[in-house]
């Protein structure tokens, strides 16, 4: 991929044996099902939902069975009708969601504060949604609309103040659409919903096909076009590529940071976040004024609320916040950086920025000032724990007599070799003790090189979703850590 070497996904995998496949994933029969794991009640939801919209469609007269054989939700195979992926996920009983399907669920996680488990004896409560995807997009938008922090406002001349919620209600139904359709069923992991005090976060399997720089422009593609067709036909999705510029639009008109969007390979995930913050109000306008006299436009003083809120920011961020060029962006950037406002971290295309030295020292100084972190906020599939109980430069030594003796016994001695499957469990045990830098961990296994560590365990690890970055999209950042997914967390 130009001057790079990437890790393949099974996506690319797909698209290099193109000519060998005719269908998507979402059209494959699955082997373990048969038309009985098809809820009648679900297929009822669809029709009415049709008729709603277009009473003269002519499949509604269609028998079940022709019905979902159109949509690409069921095909013959070996001479028996079989559901396929799409069947299942949009028509599939519980019992065949869960047994086809086990990870494929949306989590909705509320955590307190604005990080992940600032709180340690109070990490996240979860609702969990396993239900055919026009009931989990509705049990989500509603979980999402009622949880969300509440603005309040009384109308002239209105007797009774109106309750709207911190986000537009269509930017949230199309942010969790856009998370179910998009999604790789391929791999077996959960939408997470994630709501911050300050921000919403949806995090969905698999990266954009879409280049991230085309995000918003017209046309679509999508890997799962079975699923998007079916929720295009009852107005639940549109498929022309449009939903990311409606959400942007949304969020501008109600005086709303624009929303980012971001896609990795690894982990092979996509994440749209939406700040709850209004731009510009008189606050902003006073903190902004205390931290330079020098004068900021309206889209670096964008960029700077951004990394009061979120600690830092790139230049794909604040192309999305400003709707600006590449160039641009950095030249902005750059700027905020010779005012020693930001600090420039990373190199090449892995450049972030975090709050500089002027920006910290008047925002402490600031009695009105928000806090602020030194890094990007960590992953939701992540544990990190208090930030008070370990600092970044703490050696391996000190980590070494503070380690619980049941894992300090099972430490391999300097020189020995366990076997991999040993020492898998137990950097997973390590990180679930601690969040831990590779250095530390390669201190505390007797190792006197990290890289090994990272290139045979710690980078797979993550991959297969066991091990998480507490800084995601900076896997260089320096206070970089290692910590166990959400997944691990639950099944403790």
């Amino acid at each position: 991929m130009g001057p790079t070497d990437q890790e393949g996904t099974e996506d690319d995998l797909v698209a290099l044996y193109a000519g060998h496949q005719v269908d998507t994933f979402d059209a494959a029969v699955l082997p373990d099902a048969d038309m009985g794991d098809i809820d009648p009640a679900a297929v009822t939801d669809y029709r009415q939902q049709r008729r709603a919209i277009n009473p003269d469609a002519e499949e509604l007269g269609w028998s079940d069975d022709d019905l979902l054989r159109s949509l690409g939700c069921a095909r013959r195979d070996n001479g028996q009708l079989k559901p396929t992926v799409a069947g299942i996920t949009l028509f599939g009983t519980s019992q065949a969601l869960r047994r086809c399907f086990p990870m494929m669920r949306i989590d909705y996680i509320r955590v307190p504060g604005r990080q992940w488990v600032e709180n340690p004896d109070h990490r996240f409560d979860t609702l969990e949604i396993r239900a055919p995807l026009f009931t989990a997009i509705r049990r989500a938008t509603n979980a999402v609309r009622d949880e969300l922090l509440q603005s309040f406002s009384l109308p002239e001349g209105a007797l009774a103040r109106e309750d709207e919620p911190a986000l537009p209600l269509r930017v949230i139904r199309e942010a969790i659409v856009n998370a179910v359709m998009y999604r790789s069923y391929r791999i077996h992991g959960a939408v997470q919903i994630i709501r911050y005090a300050n921000r919403l976060e949806i995090r969905n399997p698999g990266h954009s096909i879409k280049a991230e720089e085309q995000l918003g422009e017209p046309g679509s593609e999508t890997r799962n076009p079975r699923i998007a067709a079916v929720l295009h036909e009852v107005n639940i999705a549109e498929t022309k590529g449009s939903g990311i510029r409606a959400m942007r639009e949304l969020m501008l008109a109600h005086g709303l940071l624009p929303p980012t969007f971001e896609s990795s390979r690894r982990p092979d995930q996509f994440v749209a976040t939406f700040l709850f913050h209004h731009f510009l109000g008189a606050s902003d306008l006073a903190w902004l004024r205390q931290l330079t006299s020098e004068p900021i436009s309206d889209e670096e003083s964008r960029a700077l609320v951004f990394v009061r809120e979120l600690g830092a920011i790139d230049n794909a961020a604040y192309r999305a916040i400003n709707r600006t060029d590449t160039l641009s962006a950095s030249a902005h950037l750059r700027r905020l950086r010779d005012l020693e406002l930001l600090e420039m971290k990373g190199s090449g295309s892995r450049t972030y920025y975090v709050p500089g030295v002027q920006f910290q020292a008047r925002t402490e100084a600031g009695a009105s000032a928000k806090p602020t972190a030194n890094t990007r906020p960590p992953n939701p599939d992540s544990h990190q724990p208090n930030q008070n109980s370990h600092q970044p430069n703490q050696d391996s030594h000190h980590l070494l007599a503070t380690i619980p003796p049941q894992l300090a016994e099972r430490i391999p001695s300097a020189g020995s070799k366990p076997r991999r499957d040993i020492l898998r469990a137990l950097i997973i045990d390590l990180c679930r003790w601690h969040a831990l830098s590779a250095r530390e961990l390669a201190g505390i296994l007797h190792r006197r090189d990290h890289k090994p560590l990272v290139r045979d365990y710690l980078t797979p690890m993550v991959s297969e979703g066991l091990l998480a970055y507490t800084i995601p999209k900076m896997e260089n950042h320096p206070d970089q850590r290692y910590t166990v997914s959400a997944e691990i967390l639950k099944s403790d």
